[in-house]
C-alpha cells in the first residue's frame, strides 16, 4: 500500500509538519459521493472526504463515552453482532471496544492510544462535542478515519453519522402542540439527557424553537433523567410529587421509567413524546385504550453499525459525505404492533430500531442480546 507520510523522506516530513501540513488527512473533494441511499449529505451544503485506499483487513476501534444507561449498553452488544457478521469479520482484523466514562481527556487519551497502536479507523460517541481538535489533527496525520457518531462534535473537520437531533426535538414540540389542540398554556415536563452531550443540547434547543414559536404560555419543567430508566423514573416521581400535574411530557431517554412513574403517581394520561424503548412501546400498548396517546421517537442504537460501515467504506477508498444523516424513525400510539415495532417477548430495556434498509443492515434482537457489554473485545 501506498501511503505518502511513508514515501516522504523524515526531514520532509518534519518540515511539512512543522508547516501545519496535514499529512495524511483525507482530501476534500466534490460529491456525489458512495452509496447516498446508505450515506446520504445532511444537505445539500455539505463537503464531501475521500481518504486513500487501503488493503484490508483493517484494525477497528469503538470508544465509547457514558456507558451508564441501556442504550450505551445496546449500541455495544450491536457494536460487537455487526463487526461478527461474516461479510463485515472478512474486512476486519482486530476490534476492540472501550468506554471511558464522562471524562473527555480519558476519551481523547483512548482515542489517541488507538491512533498510536496504528488503528486504522476509530468511531465513537463523544463526551463533549468540543475538544477534540488535538485528536482529530493527531488521527489526520497518522491516516486514521475517525468517524464520531451519536453525540457528535462541533466540527466539519471529521466525517460524522447522526439523526436531525434539532429536529427530533421539534417532533417532540409538533406532536404536543397536536395532542393538546386548542390549549394555549400549561406547564410541561421535559426530562433531559446525559448532560454536556450535543444530543441533549439540540433536542432540548428543537423542542423549546417550537413550543416557543406557538405563542403559548408553556411553563416547561426541566430535570435530569441520564436517557436513563431508572433515573428518569426517580425524577419524573420527584417532578410530579412537587408539580402534582403536567399537561404534557418529553422524554429523552428512559421513558419506560418515566411512564412508570406517571402511572404509579396515579397522573392523569396526557400527551407523551417519547424514545423508542420495547418497554415504553409495551406499555403504551397496554395504555392506550385508557387514554395514553404518545409518540415513540428512535434514536437506534444500532447507528453504530451504520458508522463502523461508512468507516469501512472511506478505508476502501469511497467519497463520503462529512455529515451522514439517518431517517429518524417514528411510531404514534395507534401505529404498535407486537412482533413488528415492538415485542412482548424482549426485555423491556432493548430498543426497537435497528433495521437501516437502505444500508443493507439488519441485526436481529439475537444477534445483538447473545452479546455482552465488556471492553476490550
Amino acid at each position: 500500500m501506498f501511503s505518502l507520510k511513508r514515501a516522504i523522506a523524515p526531514s520532509a516530513l518534519a518540515l511539512m509538519m512543522a508547516a501545519g501540513a496535514a499529512v495524511g488527512a483525507p482530501n476534500k473533494v466534490s460529491g456525489p459521493g458512495f452509496d447516498p441511499g446508505c450515506f446520504a449529505p445532511w444537505n445539500d451544503e455539505i463537503g464531501y472526504f475521500q481518504w486513500e485506499k487501503r488493503e484490508g483487513p483493517h484494525k477497528i476501534a469503538i470508544v465509547n463515552g457514558f456507558v451508564g444507561n441501556t442504550w450505551r449498553i445496546q449500541m455495544i452488544q450491536t457494536a460487537k453482532a455487526y463487526a461478527a457478521q461474516p461479510d463485515i469479520a472478512a474486512q476486519i482484523e482486530e476490534f476492540k471496544v472501550v468506554s471511558t466514562g464522562t471524562d473527555v481527556a480519558a476519551q481523547l487519551g483512548a482515542i489517541e492510544d488507538f491512533i498510536n497502536q496504528g488503528y486504522d479507523a476509530i468511531v465513537t460517541i463523544a463526551v463533549s462535542p468540543e475538544g477534540f481538535d488535538r485528536v482529530i489533527r493527531l488521527a489526520d496525520r497518522n491516516d486514521v478515519v475517525l468517524v464520531p457518531f451519536d453525540n457528535v462534535l462541533d466540527t466539519d473537520k471529521v466525517m460524522q453519522v447522526n439523526k436531525d437531533q434539532l429536529e427530533m426535538g421539534r417532533m417532540y414540540g409538533r406532536w404536543l402542540l397536536e395532542q393538546l389542540g386548542d390549549k394555549t398554556e400549561g406547564k410541561i415536563l421535559e426530562v433531559r439527557g446525559l448532560p454536556g452531550n450535543s444530543v441533549d443540547r439540540d433536542r432540548n434547543i428543537g423542542f423549546h424553537e417550537v413550543m416557543d414559536a406557538s405563542g403559548g404560555n408553556w411553563d416547561i419543567v426541566e430535570v435530569v433523567g441520564n436517557w436513563d430508566d431508572g433515573t428518569a423514573q426517580k425524577v419524573t416521581a420527584d417532578a410530579i410529587a412537587v408539580h402534582s400535574q403536567f399537561d404534557g411530557v418529553v422524554v429523552q431517554g428512559g421513558t419506560t421509567g418515566a411512564v412508570r412513574a406517571m402511572l404509579d403517581a396515579g397522573h392523569p394520561m396526557v400527551p407523551l413524546a417519547g424514545e423508542a424503548e420495547n418497554g415504553f412501546r409495551k406499555i403504551l400498548a397496554e395504555q392506550a385504550d385508557n387514554g395514553l396517546k404518545a409518540i415513540s421517537i428512535g434514536q437506534s442504537p444500532g447507528m453504530v453499525s451504520v458508522a463502523m460501515k461508512a468507516a469501512l467504506a472511506a478505508l476502501d477508498g469511497q467519497v463520503m459525505p462529512q455529515l451522514i444523516s439517518i431517517p429518524i424513525p417514528a411510531t404514534r400510539y395507534d401505529e404498535l404492533e407486537a412482533g413488528k415495532n415492538f415485542w412482548p417477548d424482549l426485555t423491556d430495556n432493548f430498543f426497537t430500531v435497528n433495521e437501516f434498509p437502505a444500508c443493507g443492515v439488519n441485526i436481529t434482537a439475537r444477534e445483538i442480546m447473545t452479546n455482552d457489554a465488556e471492553n476490550l473485545e
